[in-house]
């Protein structure tokens, strides 16, 4: 067996504390930097911009509706009004062919022919 040596009493001293490290710049995370005032009223602006040239858009795409509208309300009127056209032309052809047709009965049945303007007489009546 071994001898063991005998032990030295050691004074009691504070525990050696190590220097800290400094920390590396590159390893610690990036403070974040308020923006400047400066960029944030460009921003402010540019948001304003933004939302005032959507606005413009939409008003231009009401205008244009609006135009729209009114030409399918004046082509609408236009149409009904050449109906009516239409329909009065139609009625006087109607009438035409009508008294063209009597007067071909009138000259094939009946033997009637259509006096001429120097044969006719106006006879004018007193009120």
């Amino acid at each position: 067996m071994a001898a063991t040596a005998p032990s030295i009493p050691r004074a009691k001293t504070a525990p050696r504390s190590r220097p800290r490290a400094r920390p590396n710049p590159r390893d610690r995370p990036a403070a974040r930097r308020r923006p400047a005032p400066r960029t944030a009223l460009l921003g402010s602006v540019l948001w304003i911009v933004g939302l005032a040239a959507m606005l413009a858009g939409v008003v231009a795409l009401n205008v244009a509706v609006l135009q729209l509208n009114l030409d399918a309300d004046r082509l609408a009127r236009e149409r009904a009004d050449l109906r009516d056209r239409n329909a009065s032309l139609q009625a006087e052809l109607s009438r035409a062919a009508a008294n063209m047709r009597l007067e071909a009965l009138a000259k094939t049945q009946l033997g009637l022919v259509l006096a001429e303007p120097e044969q006719r007489t106006d006879v004018v009546l007193d009120p």
